[in-house]
């Protein structure tokens, strides 16, 4: 069950280049807007999470949109989803919320 979890894990991160959005290259973000990415990413549980990873795996042209719903950048997303993968519990809790979301 845990290598499952982790298999969903890593595919979800997969997407996220993949799912770049192209058409808006914009700068760094700056310390203003990084914090409350970080402090956003941070709150978010581990169901959150698995079911934000769903919808980007569901619709990956939309990742970008997906994560500023929530004030993340790809790099807090992942970020968080590491954040995840330290506990077992965490790990199958995402898992479930991202079974879940993907049906």
């Amino acid at each position: 069950m845990r290598h499952a979890a982790t298999i969903t894990l890593m595919l979800s991160m997969l997407a996220l280049p993949a799912c770049q959005n192209r058409h808006n290259e914009a700068a760094a973000p700056t310390a203003s807007t990084a914090a409350p990415a970080v402090a956003t990413a941070s709150t978010l549980s581990p169901e959150q999470l698995g079911e934000l990873g769903a919808q980007i795996a569901k619709d990956p042209a939309h990742a970008n949109d997906r994560l500023a719903e929530h004030h993340l950048t790809r790099a807090s997303f992942e970020k968080a989803i590491r954040g995840v993968t330290e506990s077992a519990d965490a790990s199958k809790r995402y898992a479930a919320a991202y079974r879940r979301a993907s049906a």
